[in-house]
């Protein structure tokens, strides 16, 4: 009765196994799941289930495992592999399914440890019990991680499917084909550790590869959003002038008639004066020209109105021409952020009661595009190894890493320094 009662709970735990495994690697594949696949993967199912049990009870359960690849794994992944269209994820799917099923195992494991009189019958059962509740805590919250990998690149996939091979290749040749592991050798013993500090080691390698990848993305969407704030400046700016323009436009003839009453009466002196308060309206709304590049002088125009509205001397001395080595938007972003952080400083030493002043120098020989940002810095500025300006101030010290990635980008020159009470950005490019 005894012997019985194993080989009955042997059989089923077997048959429970290979469901586990089936609906597992069957939710690990994305299948667009209709009636007729779902009775396909049924019958196939119960097909397979049947195999097992022929195999087992005509020559035993210890032959059934010995060909349960052939039984089994190699008909799930033709299987899968023919509704998925996707042979490689397939077999994936499959070794990773079997990867899950040392959970069933060590469940087992653990209460043999507690309970070592219960023997291969309390083992069989325990893991017959613990099957269902582990298959679908795998489903609920496993599964859907394991389906996204399926869109990775072929590498990542590759790499994701190395360690459910070689733990599905050292199961069946140290503990089925031969007994190996349980004799204790030595490179059987150590070899799913050393797979494991592999396995390791390339994590390592990967996250750091995705953290520099991360960082780049993260600079240039930092860049490009620099990029749309100055536009959106720049467009406004121009906006207001025009509507100015057209105000201006529209008061012509009401300011003509004006002057021309003033004139009239003999009120010259009164048609002076509204003659120039008219003329520095004009001169206050225009878009100061600095250079021949459009984009330069619209650039410098907002700058220096932002230096004028904190009381900053803002200086300018360019010969920037119209026609440059670099695209308007990288001119944009170069400018924005040093000028950006100059105005910065001012504001600091405005607040400290001291001299704040803005100098801007930029001019083009020889088809290469030089530019000096000085402005007055009284306080200590930190550098790292490669002179760069650093800070510990949340969100700060992105427009530095944007000018040099600019400028490494054209394999320019870049260089920056403080000297007698001033911050000097040069560039070269």
């Amino acid at each position: 009765m005894s012997s019985l009662l194993t080989e009955a709970l042997s059989l089923c735990n077997l048959a429970a196994v290979g469901i586990f495994g089936i609906v597992l690697s069957a939710a690990f594949c994305e299948i667009e799941w209709t009636r007729r696949r779902r009775l396909l993967l049924v019958g196939c199912t119960i097909l397979m289930l049947a195999l097992q049990g022929v195999v087992s009870l005509r020559w035993g359960t210890g032959l059934a495992r010995y060909l349960y690849p052939l039984i089994t794994h190699l008909p799930l992944w033709l299987l899968l592999a023919a509704m998925t269209r996707r042979a490689l994820w397939s077999l994936v799917s499959v070794l990773t399914a079997y990867l899950c099923c040392q959970l069933r195992r060590w469940a087992a494991l653990l209460v043999i440890a507690l309970f070592p009189a219960g023997g291969t019958v309390l083992q069989d059962a325990t893991e017959l019990i613990v099957t269902l509740p582990i298959l679908l805590v795998l489903i609920r919250w496993i599964a859907p991680s394991v389906r996204a990998l399926s869109r990775s690149p072929l590498l990542l996939q590759l790499q994701f499917g190395m360690i459910p091979l070689l733990s599905y290749l050292f199961d069946y040749f140290t503990r089925i084909y031969t007994d190996l592991l349980s004799s204790g050798n030595q490179a059987a013993v150590e070899f799913m550790p050393f797979v494991c500090s592999l396995a390791y080691l390339g994590f390592v390698l990967h996250t750091t590869q995705e953290q520099q990848l991360r960082s780049q993305l993260e600079q240039t969407r930092n860049s490009l959003n620099l990029q749309v704030t100055q536009a959106v400046r720049e467009i406004e700016a121009m906006r207001e002038s025009q509507r100015k323009a057209s105000t201006y436009r529209h008061d012509l003839r009401h300011h003509l008639q004006y002057l021309s009453a003033c004139i009239e009466n003999g009120r010259t002196e009164a048609a002076q004066e509204y003659i120039h308060s008219v003329c520095a309206e004009i001169e206050a709304s225009k878009v100061n020209v600095y250079c021949e590049n459009e984009a330069a002088n619209l650039i410098l125009s907002s700058f220096a109105a932002r230096a004028q509205h904190d009381g900053i001397d803002f200086r300018v001395h360019a010969a920037i021409p119209l026609i440059l080595p670099l695209p308007d938007s990288d001119l944009c972003v170069l400018f924005s952020n040093a000028l950006e952080n100059a105005l910065h400083a001012g504001q600091r030493q405005k607040q400290a009661g001291k001299p704040a002043v803005v100098e801007t120098t930029a001019y083009e020989k020889d088809g290469r595009l030089f530019v000096q940002i000085a402005n007055s810095c009284s306080f200590p500025v930190q550098f790292d190894a490669q002179g760069i300006p650093t800070t510990s101030q949340p969100g700060h010290g992105l427009g530095v890493r944007s000018i040099c990635a600019i400028v490494e980008q054209y394999g320019g020159m870049y260089s920056f320094a403080r000297q007698q009470d001033q911050f000097v950005l040069r560039i070269s490019l």
